[in-house]
């Protein structure tokens, strides 16, 4: 009888085991409120997996896949990282667009700070410092240093720019008050928070270049079965009607789809 019963426990085990695998996912800091939902319903679907996301600059991200991190997924905001490391030989799946980024002026709601006056607000003499994200590795800080340039604005303000690491960064430092206004991603203006501490302007599309942004599954999926398992089940839910509900919510908008 213990036989049988040690058979059926160790049956159960390692079927959990092929049903299941653990994924450390590379994700773009833009992505963090839309992630975390996004994540929670996977969960729910698929309680065996188990997620682990990383946030942070695009570029940062890149970098450290070409230096051996041990990362499943990346999910940039620019295509041009994924397609890169497709060309490299360490991403196994095909670049997939996920958003085309917009990118917003944001203020906190006390700071007395119209910014509704469009992109000339960054000459407003009440805004003494402006947060915008790192263009060195940061695609969202290229978009607003292009819009900056295309209005013959940068010049102008250049020794006004507070330089965050990654959105995340960015936007913390217009909620702290170390920055008057901050150039944002309209998908981190759209949280649940920001919305309730602050304003924002959608800067015209047509100052930037195109913010393509992408994902795949990486090499490092493939060391093991149930990773690479996990990461495809993943790759099919971003797709899912499910989970582009909540990335649509939150700016993520694909040609041919329709915001909220």
């Amino acid at each position: 009888m213990l036989k049988v019963i040690y058979a059926v426990v160790l049956t159960f085990i390692l079927l959990s085991k092929s049903f299941s695998g653990e994924i450390t996912i590379y994700a773009a800091s833009d992505l963090t409120y839309a992630f975390t939902e996004v994540e929670k319903i996977y969960q729910q679907n698929y309680p065996k997996d188990k997620l682990k996301v990383i946030y942070g600059s695009s570029g940062k991200g890149y970098s450290q896949i070409l230096n051996g991190a041990p990362y499943d997924m990346f999910f940039s905001a620019d295509m041009e990282y994924v397609k890169k490391l497709k060309n490299q030989g360490l991403a196994i799946s095909e670049p997939k667009p996920y958003a085309v980024g917009r990118i917003v002026i944001w203020t906190r709601k006390d700071s007395g700070i119209n910014v509704n006056e469009g992109i000339n607000v960054v000459l407003n003499p009440a805004v003494k410092k402006i947060a915008i994200a790192n263009w060195e590795h940061a695609p969202y800080g290229v978009a607003a240093k292009q819009c900056l340039e295309y209005y013959n604005l940068f010049d102008k303000v250049k020794n006004k720019l507070v330089l965050g690491e990654n959105i995340n960064q960015t936007a913390q430092f217009v909620q702290t008050a170390n920055a008057d206004i901050g150039f944002l991603a309209l998908s981190v203006a759209k949280s649940e928070t920001l919305q309730k501490q602050g304003i924002y302007y959608t800067v015209p599309a047509n100052c930037h270049k195109e913010i393509v942004q992408g994902y795949a599954i990486l090499k490092h999926a493939a060391t093991s079965k149930e990773s690479l398992e996990t990461a495809k089940r993943f790759e099919e839910f971003i797709g899912s009607a499910e989970a582009r509900k909540i990335f649509i919510r939150y700016g993520f908008i694909l040609p041919g789809e329709k915001g909220e």
